[in-house]
């Protein structure tokens, strides 16, 4: 597992070569909460589908604004703050959630995909470190980051069917640009990030996993497994789904490609190795309270410490110890 120490991070870029956008998640086109609402069931227009959310108005959860981007984003006019509370438990799960889906008729979930995004969060309405948060995850959940937990749960966690492989400290008032490196073909997944400005670097290589979609199961947003009264404010900006060879640019930022038509030369980042989160029973680790212990393509730990339960909350994608 590896921590990045961002200030060591400098890439020399020799290619301006990029990838094809398949799905455009900018919300350029959204000028208020209100244009959200205009997608449904009956009316699938826009780039998002709207459906997981709480019972209270649309802009209690969601708000765009130019503040809301990162100001690398040249290309974009604004972002968007996403917001989790006491009100935000969907279709009568204790869970609390602020969840936007790719609305597209296009295949992305094919071949060798780049799904980018970045996230930020400040010191107003700031994430709680004690509960365990899904941010920007895939219905199987076989990659997604997490807060709230690993060996650090100060830390945005990147996980791989449910094990940590990667983290860094997540500090108010930075944009942290993320693109998953996911190849569907031969079903393995690796991380390229950023912060700020800065191009984005590989720092994690592609490993196994059980790599699927539908092209409408992947979640930009939080989950909160806790209900709690207490609101959360998170920010989104440069999301859109592209195949290879991969743009590393962050706005008018640095570009290239991966794969072999490009050449990128990268400073190692500094590593520091991590510890397991988990307890160990006779039968192996055993997951903590509201810890995922089962479900399509988990790898992670299946028994729950004493005296939890596995229980089946999205089955069968998700499952958790309660």
């Amino acid at each position: 597992m590896l921590a990045l120490a961002w200030a060591t991070l400098a890439a020399l870029t020799l290619s301006v070569q990029a990838g094809t956008k398949l799905w455009d998640g900018s919300f350029n086109t959204y000028a208020s909460a209100a244009d959200f609402d205009k997608w449904s069931w009956a009316n699938q227009v826009g780039a998002y589908q709207w459906y997981i959310h709480g019972s209270q108005a649309t802009s209690r959860y969601l708000a765009v604004s130019s503040d809301y981007k990162n100001p690398a984003m040249s290309t974009e006019s604004r972002g968007i703050k996403m917001t989790i509370d006491g009100t935000s438990n969907w279709n009568g799960q204790t869970m609390e959630r602020t969840e936007l889906i790719p609305q597209t008729s296009t295949n992305i979930g094919t071949g060798n995909l780049f799904y980018h995004f970045s996230v930020k969060r400040t010191n107003t309405n700031a994430p709680d470190s004690s509960m365990e948060h899904q941010v920007c995850f895939f219905e199987s959940h076989f990659t997604e980051l997490k807060y709230g937990v690993g060996s650090n749960p100060k830390n945005l966690v990147w996980m791989v069917g449910g094990v940590e492989k990667w983290s860094t400290s997540f500090t108010a008032d930075t944009w942290f640009n993320f693109a998953y490196d996911i190849n569907f073909s031969s079903s393995t997944v690796g991380l390229w990030a950023s912060t700020g400005s800065s191009p984005l670097t590989k720092v994690v290589q592609n490993i196994a996993a059980s790599t699927s979609t539908n092209s409408a199961d992947w979640h930009l947003g939080v989950l909160r497994l806790i209900t709690n009264q207490t609101p959360e404010d998170w920010y989104f900006s440069g999301v859109y789904v592209e195949n290879g060879p991969i743009t590393t640019a962050i706005g008018s930022g640095s570009s290239g490609g991966g794969g072999n038509s490009t050449t990128t030369t990268t400073a190692a980042p500094t590593t520091t190795p991590t510890t397991s989160s988990t307890t160990t029973s006779a039968n192996g680790p055993a997951q903590s309270q509201w810890g995922q212990c089962g479900g399509n393509g988990w790898a992670g730990p299946t028994a729950c410490a004493s005296p939890y339960t596995c229980i089946a909350v999205s089955p069968p994608y998700y499952y958790q110890c309660q």
